[in-house]
């Protein structure tokens, strides 16, 4: 494997995008409830990426805290 091939699958082993099915699976969802939420623009921030929609992690994560309910004492 060339230098070129070997970068380019460390980033997509370790790439901070995940497709919605693995959004979906990560916060407890279906994947037809996060595909609702993104068409009325209530779940977490996304990307379009090619014909695929990807969320970030960070994105996913501080979508999540925004959404917390009650106190942590």
């Amino acid at each position: 494997m060339d230098d070129t091939a070997r970068r380019a699958q460390a980033a997509r082993n370790t790439c901070p995008f995940l497709t919605a099915k693995q959004t979906a699976f990560h916060l407890g969802l279906g994947y037809s409830t996060l595909k609702a939420m993104r068409a009325a623009g209530t779940g977490p921030r996304c990307r379009r990426h090619g014909r695929t929609w990807r969320y970030h992690i960070d994105d996913i994560e501080a979508w999540s805290r925004a959404n917390a309910k009650g106190d942590r004492a």
